[in-house]
């Protein structure tokens, strides 16, 4: 017998709910680059290390995923509006504590305030709540909002340098955290707001309520998803967070590396776009399945062009590439797990993945600081990217094998 249609929740509003989130996420998300784009500024006042500006970029990634654990459970309890003003006030903290530039400040900062705080308040429980808003076009509106890291790393590096040549890196961190607090906070009192009930019908493509994933035990499925996760996300990060310091390694100016970093992002921007339909077709995880491969090709490009148009082609490649892959993992566990465990199942995965991108910067400082060079650090990425791709590759084969042995519904 076939199951009865429901109407579906989708309407207007979704997607003014998921474009304000994007405006959200493009400032909360603006406030770690700023370290990045002054990593070199900021180690001349350090003995030259670079490995500690690049360790508070990433205690800011990982600080978001944790702290998505937490407060996504509460923004089930108080609401999304709450956690993210909290959110914009703690990063505007984090920024003004930054300033000071001593190690722990930047430390603290940047992990506690701006990641465990302030987008731990905003990132993980936007994924939860937005995807609440769809049910025919979810995977889309994942990639739109999931975008917002994107747009700001196209947006915020060209507007951080020349800030940082004229006032230098602590003034715009100053003028930034009450730029972002200014701007958040009105957005979310007046369009975040419970989002419609879903109805009880079940739908095609709902999350299903065995207790099994193709066959497995859940945990089978999710860990090696969330593993997968980690180590796409240490690949991932680490052109995002050298890149305007490898240009500056190489003679070219740092205006131009910002450049290059906005044209890595903005690529990712659109193609994100791209991979949100392709995954509303294919599924989430033939969608990470394509976006690893394409982000391994990629990221070798970056072991064998030093010039400065040959980097500007292979950044734009990047970002084409690894676009794809977040918003594809969200949309994996909304698919094969029930819509009641999203909410700790998505901040989870959002953890692991943010634990990989500050892994991933941290040790490309690391292994610059100990060669000299990025070759090494490049290579690692790749070795990462690698595993990640075995890894859904056998959750693929697995979901393929489990769909070939059941029967015909």
């Amino acid at each position: 017998m076939r199951l009865p249609t429901a109407p579906s929740i989708e309407s207007k509003e979704s997607w003014i709910v998921a474009c304000v989130a994007l405006v959200i996420l493009t400032l909360s998300f603006g406030a770690p680059w700023i370290v990045v784009v002054a990593l070199k500024p900021i180690a001349s006042e350090l003995d030259g290390t670079r490995s500690i500006p690049a360790l508070a970029s990433a205690l800011a990634w990982f600080g978001q995923g944790l702290g998505g654990i937490m407060m996504g459970r509460l923004a089930d309890i108080i609401g999304v509006r709450w956690t993210v003003i909290c959110g914009a006030v703690m990063i505007c903290l984090g920024l003004l504590l930054a300033m000071g530039g001593a190690p722990w400040q930047l430390y603290v900062g940047h992990g506690l305030f701006i990641g465990i705080l302030g987008n731990g308040g905003i990132n993980a429980p936007f994924y939860v709540y937005v995807s609440r808003w769809f049910d025919r076009r979810r995977g889309s509106a994942l990639a739109l909002i999931s975008s917002g890291t994107y747009v700001a790393g196209s947006i915020w590096p060209n507007v951080f340098e020349p800030a940082i040549a004229a006032l230098g890196w602590r003034q715009t961190m100053l003028w930034y955290g009450l730029f972002e607090l200014a701007v958040i906070v009105p957005l979310a009192l007046a369009f975040l707001k419970s989002p419609p009930e879903q109805p009880s019908v079940a739908l095609a493509g709902a999350a299903p309520v065995s207790q099994r994933v193709f066959g497995w035990p859940p945990r089978a499925v999710y860990i090696p998803l969330a593993a997968a996760g980690f180590l796409c996300c240490v690949t991932m990060s680490m052109p995002q967070v050298h890149l305007v310091a490898l240009c500056s390694d190489l003679g070219i100016k740092p205006a131009h590396g910002a450049a290059m970093l906005s044209l890595l992002l903005g690529a990712g921007f659109v193609s994100r776009q791209i991979w949100g339909l392709i995954s509303d077709r294919i599924g989430g995880l033939r969608t990470l399945l394509l976006g690893s491969a394409s982000q391994a090709v990629a990221m070798t490009g970056f072991l064998f062009t030093q010039d400065e148009v040959g980097l500007f082609i292979v950044s734009a490649a990047f970002g084409l590439g690894f676009a794809g892959l977040i918003p594809a993992y969200v949309l994996a566990i909304r698919q094969h797990f029930p819509a009641s465990e999203a909410s700790w199942r998505i901040p989870v995965l959002l953890l692991l993945s943010g634990s990989g991108m500050g892994t991933g910067g941290w040790l490309a400082g690391v292994l610059y600081d100990y060669f000299g060079y990025y070759a090494p650090a490049f290579a690692a990425g790749i070795l990462a990217n690698l595993l990640n791709l075995g890894l859904i590759a056998m959750l693929v084969i697995r979901m393929q094998v489990f769909s070939l042995r059941s029967p015909a519904k």
